[in-house]
């Protein structure tokens, strides 16, 4: 089966897991308009939720998709790499707690996972839904713990992109104590990747534009209002990106 038809029938029953539906409804302005300063970075604000106790709504539930990490604690690292080459990107997220008027969540455990520069997921392949084999490696995956302002940081490059889905990075959420807190995924700005794909071939990326936009997407057709990042930087400065996650713990 292709990945792309994998993404259109649903993760959830092929996966036997239940999809859960996102909890946020459509977004009112699906582009940002990107503001560009003297030195040439290009930044695109996305969500504010989490900023306040009246603006924290608990970020959707996604599918965490075919090509989760299959035994995440053994990537405790902050640079995750490898040998993956791409735009420089650096990722910040803070988690909240809802049920604490959205104070910062300390000690939460932290996974994320994306794909490489060309689309392609380390620890799969060798099938239809990834033709190349990366079985044997896990670029581009790892976990860390959030400090007393409920904040992770990894170094990592940018990510690319594959048929049928719009740029993204997995996030899975769990207490200190490893619970599941939340499965979730990051929505990027269309201004910022489509300058990216279109102009960073110099860093690899020779595939153009990406064919799926956020709001065409299976995951984020629905409303990714709060899904949003915050990204800033450029191709030869690199990019970093900035979001907060709301979780009830």
């Amino acid at each position: 089966m292709e990945r792309k038809d994998f993404l259109k029938r649903g993760f959830g029953s092929l996966l036997g897991i239940a999809a859960i539906a996102p909890l946020v409804g459509g977004c009112s302005k699906t582009e940002i308009d990107p503001t560009t300063t003297s030195s040439g970075t290009t930044t695109s604000t996305g969500s504010t939720n989490g900023s306040s106790s009246s603006n924290c709504s608990v970020t959707p539930s996604e599918t965490e998709g075919p090509f989760p990490t299959k035994t995440p604690a053994n990537f405790v690292r902050k640079d995750i790499r490898d040998d993956r080459t791409g735009v420089a990107f650096t990722v910040n997220i803070t988690i909240k707690n809802a049920s604490s008027s959205c104070a910062a969540l300390a000690g939460a455990l932290v996974d994320i996972w994306h794909c490489d520069k060309d689309g392609y997921y380390s620890e799969y392949g060798g099938t239809g839904m990834q033709s190349v084999n990366f079985t044997t490696v896990d670029f581009l995956r790892g976990r860390q713990t959030t400090d007393a302002n409920g904040l992770v940081s990894f170094t990592s490059i940018f990510p690319g992109w594959y048929s049928g889905r719009a740029p993204h990075i997995h996030v899975h959420i769990y207490n200190a104590s490893g619970k599941s807190l939340l499965v979730t995924q990051i929505a990027f700005p269309y201004d910022i990747t489509n300058t990216v794909y279109t102009t960073g071939t110099s860093h690899g990326y020779t595939k153009g534009a990406q064919d799926t936009k956020n709001e065409n997407d299976n995951v984020f057709s629905d409303g990714f209002t709060t899904e949003l990042a915050t990204v800033s930087g450029s191709i030869s400065g690199g990019y970093t990106l900035t979001h907060t996650i709301v979780v009830s713990a």
